[in-house]
């Protein structure tokens, strides 16, 4: 009985990871494709990452982005960090299949937020249509599936609308 119950938690996120996996993205990821940017809310994305109070869930790293060399945020795995300029305080406009092309950066459970490094700005978390999401100076944080791995900052510029987050980053209205 134990085994089966398993299996019914299991293999819906095995789906999940399989057909994130096919989808896959580039860097050349059409701006007019609906499915990457906002959309009504579906269901919420899984945190991309599981934080404990002994991890950092904020980092910094420096980045070739663009041809410039640059400070930009990562995810405790390095990934870099993206905001999408449609999201206000008020609402986060990359929500159901939007997020899942950008999953957004979730904290479970009462873990609280930190930096691996001392940030100019306000790093908190905020409960939206997608979780308890990160946010810095008012810009929910997103990874992007298009990045395979650190080091990495393919969704830069996607659509006029997505770009990497910087410790300078000026605070959201």
């Amino acid at each position: 009985m134990v085994a089966l119950k398993r299996l019914i938690l299991v293999v819906p996120g095995l789906c999940i990871i399989l057909l994130l996996a096919s989808c896959g993205g580039t860097a050349n990821a059409s701006p007019s494709s609906s499915s990457a940017y906002g959309s009504a809310p579906t269901q919420t994305p899984a945190p991309t990452q599981a934080a404990t109070t002994s991890s950092f869930v904020v980092k910094t790293a420096t980045l070739t982005v663009g041809g410039k060399s640059m400070t930009v945020l990562t995810d405790a795995q390095g990934k870099t960090l993206y905001y999408f300029t449609p999201d206000t305080v008020a609402k986060t406009a990359c929500t159901g299949s939007c997020a899942e092309t950008w999953p957004p950066l979730l904290l479970s459970g009462t873990t609280k937020v930190t930096a691996a490094t001392q940030l100019p700005g306000e790093l908190v978390v905020g409960k939206n249509a997608n979780g308890n999401q990160v946010i810095y100076n008012n810009h929910p944080l997103y990874t992007f599936s298009g990045d395979t791995g650190p080091g990495q900052s393919n969704g830069q510029g996607i659509g006029g609308q997505w770009f990497v987050a910087t410790p300078t980053i000026a605070k959201n209205k």
